[in-house]
């Protein structure tokens, strides 16, 4: 049982791994590594505002997790001096949770909506208004005796994140002034990210074990950094240098493989080798082969899967590659199903 110590103790502990999480993210666009081109785009938009002492254009930041979406939006608000509110899409479920937000943002300020694509269809209409002419109506009464009251709102700047544009309508992604792809990062950009937070931690190691880091996280610097806290603690209990070994035997212990693998990653490839002969297979009957949901094998396991070349997309279902063949060490089964075109 937990003393009155021991939760304090605790309690500091969380609130300095959240300051960690938060000294990580870059606070200014030249401190932010990658996404070159998203970075020069931003700048002159944030430039221009300023220069014409007006809110910048309201920002589209889409691209899968952990690319540094959430680190832009607060970067936008800090190159722009403006306060920052944040929330997120399935946090906001009627019209009326957007009218409190945006009746109580003040000039200038930057709201920041992850998740954009999952809000309320209600709370996306009173968005339309509020985007373009910083107003919203406010329906008092019902039925027939129901009347429509406008409400001017400051003006404002709206940083909307998503993982899967395409589920935003059209009418919503049309009002945004600067829409933003954001891409994964290549290894060289990899070893940047981690070498700043190696610094940030402390931590000793060589550009060999950085290296290792880097050929693992699937081009994304969230994973980078967790696999990086993972090194640091597993060196630091068994009371050896962050090398290149102890990066190997750190990512062995906790699943993952040599090309950013997890376990499963691994899970859903076995299943479609060894219990479907390599595919075709559908979405729905591989989740439930593998204990998931057909939404998270969909947007979290195969868009990686797809994209180091293991898996195909076809008509009729998954479909293992050769690659993937090789990568297992089995034997391919069912060769006549590969073609060019997979």
């Amino acid at each position: 049982m937990l003393n009155n110590d021991d939760v304090v103790t605790s309690g500091v502990e969380s609130d300095a791994e959240l300051a960690f999480e938060g000294a990580l993210r870059p606070k200014s666009l030249d401190e932010f590594v990658g996404q070159t081109k998203v970075r020069g785009q931003l700048q002159l938009l944030l430039r221009a505002a300023a220069m014409q002492n007006r809110t910048a254009d309201h920002i589209l930041l889409a691209g899968p997790p952990g690319l540094g979406k959430t680190t832009l939006a607060m970067i936008v608000a800090h190159e722009s001096d403006r306060p920052l509110r944040m929330s997120s899409g399935p946090a906001i479920q009627h019209a009326g949770d957007l009218a409190a937000v945006l009746s109580s943002l003040l000039p200038g300020e930057v709201l920041f909506i992850d998740e954009i694509h999952r809000m309320a269809r209600s709370a996306e209409e009173m968005l339309y208004l509020a985007m373009e002419d910083f107003r919203i109506d406010i329906m008092v009464g019902k039925g027939a005796g129901a009347t429509s009251i406008p409400l001017d709102i400051a003006p404002f700047t709206l940083v909307g994140a998503t993982t899967r544009s395409g589920l935003l309508p059209n009418p919503l992604r049309d009002r945004f002034g600067f829409t933003a792809h954001l891409e994964f990062y290549d290894e060289g950009e990899l070893e940047r990210v981690l070498a700043r937070a190696a610094t940030m931690l402390e931590l000793d190691i060589d550009k060999e074990a950085i290296a290792e880091i880097a050929g693992r996280c699937r081009g994304t610097p969230r994973i980078a950094n967790r696999l990086l806290r993972r090194v640091r603690d597993y060196a630091l209990v068994n009371g050896i240098p962050a090398s290149t070994d102890a990066v190997r035997a750190a990512l062995e212990l906790y699943d993952v493989d040599e090309r950013g693998l997890d376990r499963l990653d691994r899970a859903v490839m076995h299943t479609v080798l060894s219990r479907f002969d390599g595919g075709p297979v559908g979405l729905s009957t591989l989740a439930v082969s593998v204990g998931e949901e057909a939404e998270t094998v969909e947007s979290v396991v195969e868009p990686f899967l797809v994209r180091i070349g293991l898996l195909s997309r076809t008509p009729r279902g998954r479909v293992a590659t050769r690659a993937a063949w090789e990568h297992f060490g089995m034997a391919d089964r069912n060769s006549s199903l590969f073609s060019d075109e997979l």
